[in-house]
């Protein structure tokens, strides 16, 4: 197997490629010549060859574990973290499995209704920082000696982990609208500099999934859209951003998820492109991620039958060997989408775990047994029924993108949150504003003007807008007047207002092919810099210049110019 020796895209630029593993005539791909004698690649190549079976082990393993900080944890984190591993915080999980690394998540083992409230890894940015502070800590104790890897799924829009205190970018449908990869690649790195700042080094996206129209609601806003040369374009912008502001980026979810009707996470979704239909509809942005120097790829639950009928993307060979690394050339880390997915329930913990290292993953995320999967894997190592070559391999790329990560300073927290990250956001929430139906000059709304939503919701929402609307000089009142009716993640037909003038979709624009309103304005995303940018817009203090990356029922694309 391929030894990784371009990873990491450093300051915007990608070092030179290496050799390109070949897929051999048994599936497995060949090994490169021999790299310098010195650097990352080499360095990784001797810190593995002295590690034991339990130590190669665990730097394919990422888990999440409880608690706001790696040894300090509430009493539901500690009893969490014993369900998972048999121990108290994430720093004991770490030195009991000699764990390669961790993935921050947002839910809690806190009991909901005490009076405290639950406590997840990301409850602030300053905590973050501490958290990862305190695994890496663990991490350098152990054996190998090298950092961990911290992962976090922080896509923005509706899949973000990290809300408080960090710049919200708007959702990858809004870059997709806004069509401007230059900021695309300054918001990301500004994402990824605030990212490395609190000591996240891996960041699970972004979304390379091209949206079809039969499976765009599985996937939706977390898509640039559904054209798959302007999704290439900014999922390599993305990727460039990101990098450069120290953070690795991972494209998602190989082979693509835009086609499926069928959320993986409960079921195995299955694919019907033909193999020249996915060539031209969804690898592009993959193909562009990858020469973007994207150091690591999830595999994904997708049965992709013009590959491998009836097997799962993250446990087919066919896929992430013959396809992923042998037609896109990709030398980089591939990781798992989460083990404890539905899909892979098929399989006990362990098996799972071996069948998926097996097939060409090098990270497994999220086994639902951490000490199932560490016992198979040593069993299948033993036995032979892992080949101690592949293994080796895996742990080989993964210190590598870990050597590499390391060679860039961690920014101070001063990083995080500052006006010039704020600007990067708040220009592509401006330049996404998109009016579907409607006026495209001067105000949009006149007389006073109250700002609603389905059941009351959206009250963040509906505030950030009613002060920009205030500061941009229109009268806002409580109830009553023209009536600005927002609809977001999760809302539908039956969440419209018939008797709104104007019906903004916060979230994919689909709905609004159902609205009656006079005025329908897109802005794929919930933040306040897209509320912002919308009353600006609402006010006619701004134009609406985007343009929806995907077809709307009957609308066009814009009424504001090509539609």
């Amino acid at each position: 197997m391929l030894l990784v020796t371009v990873l990491l895209a450093v300051a915007g630029c990608t070092a030179p490629r290496g050799p390109t593993a070949r897929p051999s005539a048994s599936g497995a791909a060949s090994a490169p010549s021999a790299g310098p004698a010195t650097g990352p690649a080499a360095q990784a190549r001797a810190i593995v060859a002295r590690l034991t079976d339990e130590d190669l082990v665990g730097q394919v393993l990422m888990p999440y574990a409880y608690g706001t900080s790696a040894t300090t944890v509430s009493a539901g984190s500690k009893s969490g973290n014993q369900r998972l591993a048999g121990v108290d915080t994430p720093a004991q999980m770490i030195a009991k499995y000699r764990l390669g690394g961790l993935i921050l998540v947002g839910f809690s083992a806190d009991d909901p209704t005490s009076t405290t409230n639950p406590t997840t890894n990301v409850d602030s940015a300053a905590q973050v920082r501490d958290l990862t502070t305190g695994i890496q800590a663990a991490a350098k104790a152990l054996p190998a000696g090298v950092p961990a890897l911290i992962g976090t799924d922080q896509e923005y829009g509706t899949v973000t982990r990290i809300k408080e205190g960090v710049t919200q970018l708007p959702a990858a449908m809004a870059f997709g609208a806004a069509a401007d990869p230059a900021l695309t690649e300054a918001a990301w790195r500004a994402a990824g500099a605030e990212l490395a700042a609190l000591g996240v080094t891996v960041d699970f996206a972004p979304v390379a999934d091209v949206l079809g129209s039969s499976g765009a609601g599985v996937i939706g806003s977390r898509s640039y859209g559904s054209d798959p040369a302007a999704d290439a374009t900014q999922t390599a912008a993305a990727v460039r951003g990101l990098q450069a502001g120290g953070v690795a980026a991972t494209l998602k979810h190989f082979p693509g998820h835009g086609h499926t009707t069928v959320d993986s996470h409960t079921d195995l979704p299955v694919l019907t492109q033909s193999r020249a239909a996915w060539d031209s509809g969804d690898a592009p942005p993959f193909t562009a991620g990858v020469q973007a120097g994207a150091s690591l790829v999830m595999s994904g639950y997708l049965d992709a039958r013009a590959f491998d009928p009836g097997v799962a993307a993250v446990f087919s060979s066919k896929v992430l060997t013959d396809v992923l690394r042998g037609q896109l050339h990709f030398d980089g880390v591939v990781v798992t989408d989460a083990l404890n997915m539905a899909p892979a329930q098929k399989y006990p913990p362990g098996d799972a775990a071996v069948r998926a290292l097996n097939a060409g993953n090098d990270i497994l995320l999220m086994p639902p047994n951490l000490g199932a999967a560490q016992a198979g894997l040593l069993a299948a190592l033993r036995s032979g029924a892992l080949p101690r070559t592949r293994l080796v391999d895996a742990v080989t790329r993964i210190v590598t993108l870990k050597l590499r990560l390391a060679g860039t300073p961690q920014p101070a927290m001063s990083t995080v949150n500052t006006p010039d990250h704020l600007a990067a956001a708040a220009a592509v929430a401006a330049k996404a504003v998109t009016v579907l139906r409607g006026r495209c000059s001067g105000p949009l709304v006149s007389g006073p003007v109250s700002v609603t939503a389905a059941g009351g919701g959206w009250s963040r929402q509906r505030q950030w807008l009613a002060d920009a609307l205030r500061a941009a000089g229109a009268t806002v009142v409580a109830s009553g007047g023209t009536a600005i009716h927002l609809v977001g993640y999760g809302d539908g037909a039956a969440d419209l207002s018939a008797g709104a003038a104007v019906t903004v979709a916060m979230d994919a624009p689909y709905v609004l092919g159902s609205a009656r309103s006079a005025t329908l304005v897109a802005t794929y995303s919930s933040t306040q810099a897209s509320m912002v940018a919308l009353a600006a817009v609402l006010a006619g203090r701004a134009p609406a210049p985007g343009r929806s990356p995907v077809a709307v029922g009957s609308l066009p694309r814009t009424a504001c110019g090509t539609p």
